[in-house]
């Protein structure tokens, strides 16, 4: 296993530069979360954080069991693999959430990051991961009052999720001209 530093460190994808900052909480079995994922995410991705304007910061918000194996997985792969990996688990989301063993195929999904069978067996085991994701997960809820997922923070602003493209690239756009005043 990496060191646990390393598997509760804060998950961030773009510039530590960018002047907008996005804070999606999302549970790796929500349908909602996979929509967004795999229809808004890659425009917005490409449009904004690849351009170096915001930056997303992903907090884990199980919402089951199955979420939280799925997180305790992603959290355990080689750091620059995460972020393919949670594409990977919202893109199968449907397959390994209706799966006869979940747990099975979540572990398939370790495997293809380059995680052995033990690693993956010992991470879902590692008490000190599963209290940081359950920690991340129950101060969303109490500091922030999430209470669904997905849902964003964009510099400050809590947003639920439900928001097309267009309405993203508004609050993206006003974060952005706010931030350049500033």
């Amino acid at each position: 296993l990496p060191p646990i530093e390393q598997m509760v460190a804060e998950r961030v994808l773009g510039k530590a530069t960018a002047t907008v900052e996005m804070i999606e909480y999302a549970s790796l079995s929500c349908p909602h979360c996979a929509a967004f994922h795999n229809s808004l995410w890659p425009t917005l991705k490409k449009e904004y954080v690849d351009t170096g304007k915001v930056k997303l910061i992903y907090r884990d918000f199980p919402t089951d069991k199955m979420a939280l194996a799925a997180s305790m997985i992603a959290r355990c792969a080689p750091e620059e693999r995460y972020f393919g990996m949670i594409e990977l688990m919202f893109r199968t989301q449907d397959d390994w959430r209706r799966a006869k063993n979940p747990r099975s195929d979540l572990t398939k999904i370790g495997r293809l990051a380059g995680m052995s069978q033990a690693t993956v067996e010992a991470c879902l085991r590692n008490q000190k991961l599963f209290e940081v994701v359950m920690k991340q997960r129950n101060e969303g809820s109490q500091k922030l009052k999430i209470s669904s997922t997905p849902t964003f923070i964009v510099n400050g602003r809590k947003i639920d999720g439900g928001v097309s493209l267009e309405e993203f690239r508004q609050v993206f756009d006003q974060a952005l001209a706010k931030a350049s005043k500033e």
